[in-house]
């Protein structure tokens, strides 16, 4: 599987509502270099998920730009693709015929199908599946399926919209390992968005922290740690403890401007 990461650059990215008068966030400015898994967190309101939208294509910013190896992101491609919350899976399908819809569609050979799903299957360790109607497995075996139907496009991003939020916690936990651990192996990019500090300390190299009405970032953390992550390591807990302190700063960021308006 031939997977190259990308650079994104974010200048200036302004959202604003149509159907209402605000903005989501402001004049956000971001970089993430090839091969990094970077996490925006924040509370729920800040713009995260919209910011997460707007990368992958599916709305348009009000003003700035995304580019990834200085071209714009202008809709939706397979070289960026999006893991929601739920896996929407086709529940009609087997676990093969669903990771491999996307090429079926893009037209490609029987033969390059095959080999690219077979592949994706592996590296989401359900071999043992691939025939099996996906409305039979469990919820993590589902979210792999919907990991692996990301990986047989060959991505050089993965944009994660917190989708292990709804599993229990040892699957939460697995499915953070491993896809930390193929991202890092195949060599492309991550874009979390989690209010998960735990979450963003196992699987990032760095974390942001967006935080306002309208968002912004407002701090950043290099999370320097070897791999594999274990939640009981004390590096683990001291960066976690760190996080969380600056994620807890960030939730008065606005609170000085909103007493003064008030007043």
């Amino acid at each position: 599987m031939a997977i190259r990461g990308t650079n994104i650059k974010i200048e200036g990215l302004t959202h604003r509502y149509r159907s209402r008068s605000g903005v989501t966030f402001n004049r956000v400015d971001l970089e993430s270099p090839q091969g990094e898994a970077l996490a925006i967190i924040g509370r729920s309101g800040c713009g995260k998920s919209t910011l997460l939208h707007i990368v992958a294509g599916l709305l348009k910013a009000s003003e700035g730009s995304i580019k990834l190896d200085g071209n714009p992101i202008d809709g939706p491609s397979p070289k960026w693709v999006m893991m929601f919350q739920a896996p929407h899976l086709f529940p009609w399908m087997t676990v093969k015929q669903n990771v491999g819809v996307g090429l079926t569609f893009g037209n490609w050979s029987r033969a390059t199908i095959d080999s690219r799903v077979d592949e994706a299957i592996r590296l989401v360790e359900l071999q043992d599946f691939a025939q099996s109607n996906v409305q039979d497995l469990s919820g993590g075996q589902q979210q792999r399926v919907a990991l692996a139907r990301s990986l047989v496009m060959e991505p050089e991003l993965l944009l994660l919209d917190e989708p292990f939020s709804a599993l229990d916690a040892f699957t939460r936990s697995s499915l953070q390992h491993d896809v930390r651990a193929i991202a890092k192996r195949l060599g492309f990019n991550i874009i979390l968005v989690t209010h998960d500090i735990d979450e963003a300390v196992i699987m990032a190299d760095r974390a942001v922290i967006m935080a306002g009405s309208p968002g912004n970032i407002v701090h950043e953390l290099d999370v320097d740690l070897p791999d594999p992550r274990d939640r009981g390591d004390p590096q683990v807990q001291k960066l976690r403890a760190e996080l969380m302190d600056s994620f807890q700063e960030a939730a008065n960021y606005n609170k000085p401007k909103a007493a003064a308006l008030a007043g």
